[in-house]
Order: structure tokens, then C-alpha cells, then sequence
């Protein structure tokens, strides 16, 4: 197992390193000058010629991309024209607009992002295994069709048409919810879990329906397995093979699957942070794109990049925990 882990853990380091090439190639050798951005569009071309120097954006490509990874494993000090910024690692650059470093941008936006994805990870894993659960055990009957029905419309519905929903019944129709406003955890717990309860049903309810459909499919697979009919032979309980037996191998693609759901979620809830008004890493990187601000672009999807690799590779282990024979594979 630990070598298993090992080598998920060497091919994580090694598509961090492709993706981090690919990152810096697309923003900072793409069409365009990195040095006017950061200058400015009133710099002379002795300012921005300035600037360039003090970027290194005179060195070659291979050159960049090396000062670059010094940064993030080494840091890396910047120039303020009256003395220096020493910006330890990881050092993801120096915003251009506003001279703040991209760790301190990425650590003052992360919790609220993690804040969503997690709490609303939890709310979909209770759902949509609980309903994929009762939809299993009672296969055939009007609940499992009521369930069922429910999932598809679950998975049809668009996460922003589920949000505005959510806010036109909780907040203006039944007024049992004011509008969400992000407290953050450390000043208020309460306020915080009551202000993020809609975008958690939001993301929830979406993603429930695929756990749900998920968890139904593999119980009933689990079920129909030779050693299931067996146990039924010798007359285990039902619910004791369910909970022992079936549940468990069920369980094994739901876990790996909300580990690398819940890294897509550090980048993919955009349309919920900005209908909410959750001030995340999604908003963040919208506002750094309008005002092409490359290293905090950059700085962002790599932590994003990093949030999916590391939930890929943490799920390979979940799921070989859960399957032995992934192991041995």
C-alpha cells in the first residue's frame, strides 16, 4: 500500500510540474508584452524596458521558467524601487495591480472557497447516498420511481437555475432565509454555517443526484454478487449483509469519487461564489482576468491545479484502501 502510495504521489508531482510549464507558456509567453501589464499603460518605453529587466523577461524562455520554480520552492525577492520584497515560498509572483503577493491573495480567498465546497460536500454525500440507499432497497416500488425521478431532475438542472430558485423561495417568496452574506468562521460560526446553507444546497442538490444514481447502480451491483446470495443461503439478515457486505463495496467508486469532486470544486464553483456573493478564489480569478493581472491568474489556477491532483491522487488511495485488488493491479 505504501508503495502504491508512493508512486500516485510521484505521478501528482509530475503532472503539478507539466501543468505549471503549461500555465506559464500560456499567460506569460503568449502574444502580448508582461511588461507594459505590469508597468502600466502610461509607462515610457524606457519604464516598461525597466520593468522587463527587473522581471528577467530579457533571459531566455528555459531561464524564466527555472526563476520561476525558484520561486515556488525557494522564493523569490521583489524590487519596490526603494528597497526589497522578500516573498518566501511558495512564491506564486506579485500582483501587478495592486504590488500584493499572490500567496497572500490565495490565502485570504481559499477559505471561503474551501468553506463552500466542503460543507457542501457533506450535504451531497448524505443526500445522495441516503437516497441512492432507499432507492436500492426498495427497487420497484413508488419511492424508488419518486427517487429516481428526483435524481434526473437533479442532474438536468444547471447549479445557477437551482441557486436562483433557492433565493427566490428561501429569501423572497417564504423570507425564512435572508440573503446570503459571508461571515467568515472565525467571527461568527453560526452566522458563517447560516449564510452558506443556500450555496451548500445549491451545489448539493446538483451534485447529490449523481451520488445518488451512483450509489443505486453500484448497491444493486454489490447485491446481485455471487458471496451476497451466498451469505442469504446461510441465512445472514438482510440488513446485517447490507451494512457488513454490500454497503462497503458500494461505497468504494462514491468515495473515490467525492475526493476528486471536491478538488473540482475549489475551481468549478464560480457561478455559485458569484451568485452568492461568496468572495472565493472564482471570483477572484474573474476580477484578475478583466484586469489581466497574470501572476495572480496564474497563482490561482495553479492552486486549482493542485486542489485536482492531489483530490486525483487521494482518490487512487481511497479507492485502493477500499479495493485491494487495485493494489495488486
Amino acid at each position: 500500500m505504501i508503495r502504491f502510495a508512493g508512486r500516485r504521489l510521484l505521478q501528482a508531482a509530475a503532472v503539478l510540474l507539466v501543468l505549471a510549464a503549461v500555465l506559464y507558456a500560456v499567460f506569460y509567453l503568449a502574444p502580448g508584452d508582461a511588461a507594459q501589464l505590469a508597468c502600466g499603460p502610461r509607462c515610457s518605453t524606457a519604464q516598461v524596458a525597466q520593468v522587463r529587466a527587473q522581471m528577467g523577461l530579457d533571459d531566455a524562455v528555459y531561464v524564466q521558467f527555472w526563476h520561476f520554480l525558484q520561486g515556488v520552492f525557494a522564493g523569490h525577492d521583489y524590487s519596490t524601487g526603494t528597497g526589497t520584497l522578500h516573498c518566501p515560498a511558495p512564491c506564486l509572483g506579485q500582483s501587478y495591480r495592486t504590488g500584493d503577493l499572490v500567496t497572500h491573495v490565495v490565502a485570504e480567498k481559499l477559505p471561503a472557497t474551501a468553506s463552500l465546497a466542503l460543507g457542501a460536500m457533506v450535504l451531497w454525500l448524505v443526500i445522495g447516498v441516503g437516497t441512492g440507499l432507499v432507492s436500492a432497497l426498495r427497487r420497484g416500488t413508488l419511492v424508488e420511481r419518486l427517487l429516481t425521478g428526483f435524481t434526473l431532475i437533479g442532474t438536468a438542472t444547471p447549479v445557477f437555475i437551482t441557486g436562483i430558485l433557492l433565493l427566490l423561495v428561501c429569501c423572497s417568496w417564504l423570507r425564512w432565509l435572508p440573503y446570503p452574506t459571508y461571515v467568515p468562521f472565525t467571527s461568527d460560526p453560526e452566522q458563517w454555517a447560516w449564510n452558506l446553507l443556500l450555496p451548500w444546497l445549491a451545489l448539493a442538490l446538483v451534485e447529490a443526484a449523481k451520488y445518488a444514481r451512483l450509489t443505486r447502480s453500484s448497491l444493486l451491483e454489490t447485491l446481485a454478487e455471487d458471496h451476497i446470495r451466498t451469505f442469504r443461503a446461510y441465512g445472514v439478515p438482510e440488513g446485517a449483509i447490507v451494512r457488513r457486505h454490500a454497503l462497503r463495496g458500494a461505497l468504494a467508486s462514491v468515495i473515490a469519487l467525492s475526493a476528486l469532486d471536491l478538488g473540482t470544486m475549489f475551481g468549478g464553483a464560480l457561478l455559485t461564489e458569484t451568485l452568492f456573493g461568496v468572495p472565493g478564489l472564482g471570483q477572484q480569478l474573474v476580477q484578475s482576468v478583466q484586469l489581466k493581472d497574470l501572476p495572480v491568474v496564474v497563482g490561482i489556477v495553479l492552486v486549482m491545479g493542485l486542489a485536482v491532483v492531489v483530490a486525483n491522487a487521494l482518490a487512487d488511495v481511497l479507492y485502493a484502501l477500499t479495493d485491494r485488488r487495485v493494489v495488486l493491479a
